[in-house]
């Protein structure tokens, strides 16, 4: 397996806007040391500012995002059926970046206007049955009792819909310069970007089902140090968005080494042009 340098991770944001207070981004070195918040060149973090962080690392960092890299295709040979779209995720990341001009790497636009018959607003669109379809990596993650959300739903506080196609947006800026994962074959050296899913972290950390969000210090350094990680430097506020992304760093340096998390058993050509996966789901 090859090594990283420092591990990183951003708690993402689809909303609309260019200054989002759900983003945060923390990064720990190779070590015991704890994760520790970047702070935001703005004090507050806009998607465009993640991307220009990222692109400005020049050594061995791994980077967990957590919105899906693509939309479910095995299930129905297309991203949105009847719809003329590309059939691989690095053209379709391309894609929605040159129709969408929302602000800051937004993407609401492609839910709302662009494909709008896809996605499921609310009940005035029918039965939400009929929109959800799942990727590969969420049926596995089905299969094993997990919750899994699908992107074409886009009711909820979380917004995983708009926050996935904004997502998509950054790694069409991403791509040239650091290797996505599993779209890209994991290189020797350099950056790489993975998906995660911060709930799998919080499990390993040892924080219980039904209560994957920490707000507080004492539920802090005891998940960290679940992960071998030293406390943690005091923060201002706890939020679950800080404390999520502290909690993911710190699990990516203890399982970024495990060649089964680089292997899942589903795993294919096919899935890994047009799907992807979730680090940590094997």
């Amino acid at each position: 397996m090859r090594t990283f340098t420092r591990f990183a991770c951003a708690d993402w944001s689809g909303a609309k806007g260019s200054r989002h207070p759900g983003i945060a981004l923390a990064i720990c070195e190779a070590g015991e040391e704890a994760p520790r918040l970047i702070t935001p060149p703005d004090k507050v973090w806009s998607r465009q500012g993640v991307a220009d962080w990222l692109l400005a690392q020049d050594d061995d960092v791994l980077i967990g995002f957590d919105f899906s890299f693509a939309p479910p295709f095995i299930e129905r040979g297309s991203y949105f059926p009847g719809d003329d779209v590309p059939t691989s995720a690095k053209a379709l990341w391309a894609y929605i970046d040159q129709i969408c001009d929302d602000t800051d790497l937004g993407a609401a636009s492609f839910l709302e206007s662009h494909h709008r018959r896809h996605f499921y607003l609310g009940a005035a669109d029918g039965v939400k049955s009929d929109y959800l379809f799942w990727r590969q990596c969420e049926l596995s993650n089905k299969s094993s009792g997990k919750k899994a959300s699908t992107v074409y739903d886009a009711i909820g506080a979380s917004q995983v819909a708009k926050a996935s196609f904004a997502g998509m947006r950054l790694l069409h800026q991403l791509r040239d310069v650091v290797a996505i994962w599993p779209f890209d074959p994991l290189p020797t050296r350099g950056k790489v970007a993975i998906e995660i899913y911060t709930t799998i972290a919080a499990r390993a950390a040892g924080v219980a089902k039904g209560r994957s969000k920490i707000r507080d210090a004492i539920g802090l350094d005891l998940a960290l140090q679940a992960l071998g990680s030293k406390p943690h430097v005091p923060l201002n506020r706890y939020t679950d968005h800080a404390t999520d992304a502290l909690i993911t760093a710190a699990w990516l340096r203890n399982v970024a080494g495990n060649p089964q998390f680089w292997a899942p058993n589903a795993l294919n050509f096919e899935i890994a042009a047009t799907e992807g996966w979730t680090f940590g789901v094997i």
